[in-house]
């Protein structure tokens, strides 16, 4: 099936974004046009790589990640996605809901909320929610309604996914040994053909992953649970003032949190409070910032503590965040 005389193709030159970093806000400034924030959530070093090859009419990504992060936002406007987790066996979060091995993730202008585990790695397409809606019309091709405007674990056919797949792997391969081939427009052309086919062909059988009456329950409880942790109150909340919130009791949250995000909700409280004081640090800079006050905002009030758990979770102290951030200021 060809593709490249449905709809007008710009014959503009590929463009390779390759960035690597050891920071996860780093990481996240270098994802291109991508409006998302990330949080670290498991701890120790973090060290990030993506990979965007802009096509005329499409974008390709490679994306690893070594530690536990918490992905939320939105792709950019007019943005259907697809990825592929290329570790079968990774369990991850989509919207409160939890996926082992997923093997497809559908967004479609929409709103991302997202944990993966640790060393995970994630490929796939990006291209225009237009450009997918035009094609499907002119291909008489009736898209699936119940997946849009949610990032979701989608069960689709296997043989389209299976060739999107190999594609992707050969488009990483051409990358690390010879780019220069996508200099050719009969090249992208291809590429972008045969990667459209195999999109076109998947959403089709497309369906949303059903986790159940019991799992969407255990999902409510969670989403609560995070709203209550994400909210820019001036004090951050206990684990017992959320607890109580949410009508759960510690054990309770725990499995639920154990099942949707694969964590302990202590941990990720606390994960989300380090993430915000290493961010107030990054903004300071000034020579009058005091660390223990703005620990003791997020609610840390054992400074020793406090400084045992930010090194054990960024491999770095408090004072060398601080004092990086007065150097670049």
């Amino acid at each position: 099936m060809a593709l490249s005389t449905t709809l007008p193709i710009r014959d503009s030159a590929p463009n390779l974004l390759q960035a690597s970093s050891t920071d996860v806000d780093e990481h996240c400034a270098g994802l291109g046009r991508w409006r998302l924030s990330y949080d670290q959530i498991s701890a120790g070093a973090f060290r990030g790589s993506f990979t965007q090859l802009s096509l005329p009419r499409v974008e390709v990504f490679r994306e690893i990640t070594s530690q536990q992060v918490r992905q939320y936002g939105q792709l950019g406007a007019d943005s259907f996605g697809i990825g592929l987790p290329w570790d079968g066996d990774s369990e991850l979060s989509c919207n409160g809901t939890s996926a082992r091995g997923a093997r497809v993730l559908a967004s479609i202008d929409a709103e991302i909320d997202m944990c993966t585990p640790k060393a995970f790695e994630l490929r796939g397409v990006v291209a225009s929610t237009v450009l997918i809606a035009e094609l499907a019309a002119r291909l008489d091709i009736e898209l699936p309604r119940a997946v849009w405007y949610q990032l979701r674990v989608i069960e689709t056919a296997e043989a389209p996914v299976a060739r999107l797949r190999a594609h992707l792997t050969a488009i990483q391969e051409t990358i690390s040994t010879a780019p220069e081939r996508f200099d050719d427009p009969g090249a992208r052309q291809a590429l972008e053909d045969a990667l459209l086919v195999e999109i076109m062909d998947m959403l089709p059988t497309a369906r949303a992953h059903d986790p159940g009456r019991s799992s969407a329950a255990r999902r409510r409880t969670v989403d609560r649970a995070r709203e209550l942790m994400h909210g820019s109150g001036e004090r951050a909340l206990s684990l017992l003032e959320v607890c109580k919130a949410v009508g759960a009791s510690p054990r309770k949250l725990g499995y639920c949190f154990q099942e949707v995000v694969g964590t302990s909700p202590m941990h990720y409280w606390r994960a989300m409070r380090l993430n915000r004081v290493r961010r107030d640090l990054k903004r300071a800079g000034g020579a009058g910032t005091a660390i223990y006050d703005i620990a003791v905002q997020h609610g840390f009030w054992h400074f020793s503590q406090f400084s045992l758990d930010y090194k054990r979770h960024f491999a770095e102290l408090p004072s060398e965040t601080l004092r990086r951030a007065r150097l670049a200021a």
